[in-house]
């Protein structure tokens, strides 16, 4: 059986939840599960153990990811989408919370507010991860900087150029590259900015890690050296109506075959999916060689394998 390491927080919200030391034993033990899996054992390390996973918006790689996990890992992972459940038709969150908490082992939530979520966590008796909010994506963080780690076993000499929307995604990958200590560069167009907390927030990380971090809207200067090259796309779940704005204020930083050779020359492509093919960004540099988008995609499910014990055990 593989040890399962513990950290302090009861919950998941933000990466910087778990400190550096418990990011890299998770990403140890997720690189454990994985080969695990790759070689065909079958573990029941959450056996008898049930996850509630709430869904305020849609998704594929959460729901699938998370569900085979647990399935995976000899637990059960109970759907509940907000026409399922009482949340938002009149029971409160902390009542809810309180609720499943006599039910449940965890509880995975995707929604809309990131404070739904502290509420869910702060009147929760169980573990609750954040599978997505409008702040942060922690789990898809993890995920991407452990498909990083799974390659080069440490972060020495990685710069992340992130090109697009300040979002939730953005944020995570700032926070988390400030805490591993690795070069982080954002190129958006002015308005976009991640938000002013969450920038202090990694700015006074990153001056203890030594990250070095840069928001520009010079995408020339953000991917200069860049060793991994990431974007998402410019309208979220919820923004549909800034849809068009969006898709003008954003024409400048599609990502190109000639953005691309802007960077290190063996960079590394990357997007946490869906992707809007032509949008932001092209066929030709998704399905290059230097893409590990699919690489990203798997290793949702054997991080958050990792997470759910850590958490769960």
């Amino acid at each position: 059986m593989i040890k399962i390491p513990r950290v302090k927080s009861k919950d998941l919200l933000s990466v910087t939840d778990f400190s550096k030391e418990e990011i890299i034993s998770i990403f140890e033990l997720s690189k454990k599960l994985k080969d695990e899996l790759k070689q065909g054992k079958i573990n029941s390390y959450l056996k008898g153990k049930t996850l509630g996973m709430i869904f305020e918006k849609t998704s594929t790689r959460t729901r699938v990811s998370f569900e085979v996990a647990m399935f995976q890992l000899g637990g059960y992972a109970l759907f509940l989408s907000r026409d399922d459940i009482q949340l938002g038709r009149g029971e409160t969150v902390a009542d809810t919370a309180k609720v499943l908490s006599r039910y449940l082992d965890g509880i995975m939530i995707r929604c809309y507010a990131h404070a739904t979520a502290i509420e869910l966590a702060q009147n929760s008796t169980i573990p609750v991860i954040n599978g997505l909010t409008d702040m942060f994506h922690p789990c898809q963080a993890l995920a991407d900087f452990f498909t990083i780690y799974e390659s080069n076993r440490n972060f020495k000499n990685v710069k992340l150029a992130f090109v697009g929307d300040g979002n939730n995604v953005a944020q995570s990958l700032m926070l988390t590259a400030a805490m591993l200590g690795v070069d982080f560069a954002l190129a958006c167009p002015k308005g976009y900015y991640p938000k002013k907390e969450v920038v202090e927030q990694a700015f006074s990380i990153a001056s203890k890690s030594g990250s070095v971090i840069t928001l520009t809207s010079d995408i020339a200067l953000a991917v200069e050296n860049a060793t991994h090259l990431y974007t998402d796309v410019w309208v979220s779940m919820g923004q549909e109506k800034e849809a068009s704005r969006r898709k003008k204020d954003f024409a400048k930083y599609k990502i190109t075959k000639k953005i691309l050779d802007k960077c290190s020359s063996d960079c590394k492509v990357m997007h946490c999916l869906p992707a809007h093919r032509g949008e932001e960004i092209t066929d030709d540099v998704i399905d290059s060689p230097q893409s590990i988008v699919l690489d990203q995609a798997e290793n949702r499910m054997h991080v958050q394998k990792a997470i759910l014990c850590t958490l769960m055990k």
